[in-house]
């Protein structure tokens, strides 16, 4: 079962912190993400973001990145700070 995690301005837009998905082989950041929207259609626009970052067990990955049965994915927006 993967874990999927939002934050930031993207959990309050969605109204969710984290789902669980499970999947029957490994996919890629990119994969996964068309799986949710898929489930979560209305969430497509907030989702398609290209500027939102993901992380896949508290390491930053890209679309390309695998991820397996039993990880933690966490997408959030672009963090700014001062």
């Amino acid at each position: 079962m993967i874990k999927v995690l939002f934050f930031g301005q993207l959990k309050d837009q969605l109204g969710v912190a984290g789902i669980e998905i499970s999947i029957e082989h490994d996919v890629n950041v990119s994969q996964l993400l068309e799986n949710i929207i898929q489930t979560h259609p209305q969430w497509a626009g907030d989702l398609n973001n290209k500027t939102i970052l993901v992380a896949v067990d508290q390491v930053m990955a890209k679309a390309d990145s695998m991820v397996s049965g039993s990880a933690e994915v966490a997408f959030f927006p672009p963090v700014t700070g001062g």
